[in-house]
């Protein structure tokens, strides 16, 4: 379908675009297209690395800590409100 696209065709959609959108804002979106496909790139390398780590041999793999859900400050006894009270 896009096969028979020539030069002409691919000159005429330029020039079509560069009416629509204007000679000032092409650069822009030239230079904006650009940004974003280097983070792009970038995002892709990164997750492409992080799926290649794999724990080498002699490597120590922690085991999942568990993590008590109480408050360490809390007192035991009875409320800070209530102990004020039998204080006075």
């Amino acid at each position: 379908m896009f096969r028979n696209f020539g030069t002409g065709e691919i000159i005429l959609i330029l020039v079509v675009v560069m009416l629509l959108f204007g000679a000032k804002r092409m650069p822009d979106a030239a230079r904006s297209l650009g940004r974003s496909m280097r983070i792009f790139k970038s995002e892709t390398k990164a997750l492409r690395d992080e799926d290649d780590e794999t724990p080498r041999t002699g490597t120590v793999v922690q085991e999942p800590r568990q993590i008590d859900a109480s408050a360490p400050d809390a007192p035991q006894g009875r409320p800070a409100s209530e102990t004020e009270r039998t204080e006075r």
